[in-house]
């Protein structure tokens, strides 16, 4: 399934956004925009895309479909894997201490 982002790639672009920016914001939309080689327009809808993306991410909604949700349920009944590399790793002193 493509994300927003790459949605845009294989879609025609019908949707009008109106915004309104500060003269700063513009010109550093614009000089971000031309370090990536790509024109305002595409800059702006990948950013607000990805951010809008990481948003929506970030939720604890999680939406599954009955066969997608049965495989998470099985996956979380399973017992535990022991991993000696995690052991070793928590055993250690932790870098902040």
């Amino acid at each position: 399934m493509p994300t927003v982002v790459e949605e845009k790639k294989v879609t025609t672009r019908t949707a009008r956004l109106g915004l309104r920016a500060t003269p700063q914001q513009q010109r550093l939309i614009q000089r971000a925009a031309e370090v990536l080689n790509k024109n305002v327009t595409e800059f702006v809808l990948d950013s607000a895309c990805k951010f809008a993306e990481d948003t929506l991410l970030d939720q604890r909604l999680f939406l599954a479909d009955d066969e997608n949700w049965q495989k998470f349920q099985d996956a979380l009944e399973q017992p535990a894997k022991i991993k000696p590399e995690l052991q070793n790793l928590l055993k250690e002193k932790a870098p902040w201490e």
